[in-house]
């Protein structure tokens, strides 16, 4: 087994530290950040290969969506036979990390197909459990397509920027620090 990186290990840990932070209120508000679960994942996939990881982030996220309805007075409206159905969620932001690691190079360009893929793997996490939770909830046995269509437009957009917002910040930073590292090399001569 490979061993991570110091790197790798402080980026692990604030990620976890960003989950922790921003897990309690879905879409945020005025006073909580909005879920950084999503390009938590992403991020994880891209700068820690680690499967590991991935599960250790799935139990992180049980386990504070146990604290916070048990002990935070946190609605369990969406604990629901459709909960399992976020494994496959996070699985696609996950994997869509993973697969822009193996296609990252440094350029502006990169940056293009970085958003784009952060776009549409965000898409897909969003159909499947938002899907998965109109479909398997039990909450909306009724629920026809335009009911269905109208829900998906209140909810999507908050779900994609929220998500989007968060990579942007961590693109910046990325942007910034490897910029800073290659500068520094530039003029140590490395």
């Amino acid at each position: 087994m490979k061993l991570l990186s110091q790197r790798q290990v402080l980026i692990g840990l604030a990620l976890v530290a960003l989950m922790a932070a921003t897990r309690m209120h879905h879409f945020g508000s005025a006073l909580h950040l909005p879920d950084a679960s999503l390009a938590v994942f992403l991020l994880a996939g891209f700068f820690i290969a680690t499967p590991w990881l991935f599960a250790g982030l799935l139990l992180e996220a049980g386990a504070l969506d146990y604290v916070a309805i048990a002990h935070l007075g946190v609605n369990d409206y969406c604990v629901t036979p459709a909960y399992g159905f976020l494994i496959p969620t996070y699985a696609v932001v996950w994997f869509a990390g993973r697969y822009y690691a193996r296609i990252h190079r440094q350029s502006w360009r990169s940056l293009g197909i970085f958003s784009g893929i952060a776009i549409a793997a965000t898409s897909v996490a969003f159909a499947i459990s938002n899907g998965a939770f109109y479909l398997f909830s039990g909450r909306y046995p009724d629920m026809n397509i335009a009911e269905y269509a109208s829900r998906v437009a209140q909810y999507y957009p908050q779900y994609l920027t929220g998500c989007l917002l968060y990579l942007a910040c961590a693109a910046a930073l990325y942007v910034a620090l490897t910029a800073r590292g290659h500068v520094a090399a530039e003029t140590t001569g490395k």
